[in-house]
């Protein structure tokens, strides 16, 4: 009887092995499975990536946007100024708006753009800049000469680059005045003439 008793244990201790062996084994197979169904995936991914990237810098290069690395396109001016007009619209924002902060400067080169943009006024910056109105200049800088003895500096710069390439917080001002530089007389024909939109630094905006 105890022969049979101790064969009964072996037996069942060997199936114990048998069994935990198994589950060990399973688990690495079902690891490993994973593991390949998981690189199969990705592989998968990363070609329908590549094909859809592929798709639509392809399209893009064909047009007349240059391609930069990493599939960025290059942003295009919405303004494309010759160098007189550009230099003029750098010397009108400083001598207007030198002491604003970037906004401001930018709000000034709006208003110039916005007026290039216009039926009412002449087509180009340049125009706009020096045009005179019953003999009246448009920009008191051009009046006492400012405008051609201002520094550029590089915030004014960044703000025209800024307008340049069609950014836009003026709500369309087509006008601008600092009150509390202008006669009270002067003054009155904005006020009854146009449409006051918004205050900004040392300017009021008008449309």
């Amino acid at each position: 009887m105890q022969y049979k008793k101790y064969g009964l244990i072996l037996l069942f201790s060997n199936l114990l092995v048998v069994m935990a062996w198994v589950c060990v084994n399973g688990v690495q197979i079902n690891k490993i499975a994973s593991q390949e169904a998981f690189r199969a995936s990705f592989m998968e991914d990363i070609a329908e990536y590549q094909e859809t990237s592929f798709r639509t810098v392809v399209p893009a290069a064909a047009s007349d946007q240059r391609v930069l690395e990493c599939g960025v396109l290059e942003k295009k001016p919405v303004y494309e100024l010759n160098d007189a007009d550009y230099n003029t619209l750098l010397k009108i924002v400083e001598a207007e708006a030198g002491g604003e902060d970037e906004n401001g400067k930018l709000l000034v080169a709006n208003v110039v753009l916005n007026r290039v943009n216009s039926s009412i006024f002449p087509d180009t910056v340049t125009e706009v800049v020096y045009q005179r109105e019953f003999g009246v200049c448009q920009f008191s800088p051009v009046i006492d000469g400012r405008i051609n003895r201002v520094k550029v500096s590089e915030e004014t710069k960044k703000a025209v680059e800024r307008a340049i390439y069609g950014e836009d917080i003026s709500q369309g001002a087509l006008y601008f005045v600092a009150r509390k530089a202008v006669a009270a007389d002067k003054m009155q024909w904005f006020d009854r003439h146009l449409t006051r939109l918004f205050a900004y630094g040392g300017h009021e905006f008008f449309g």
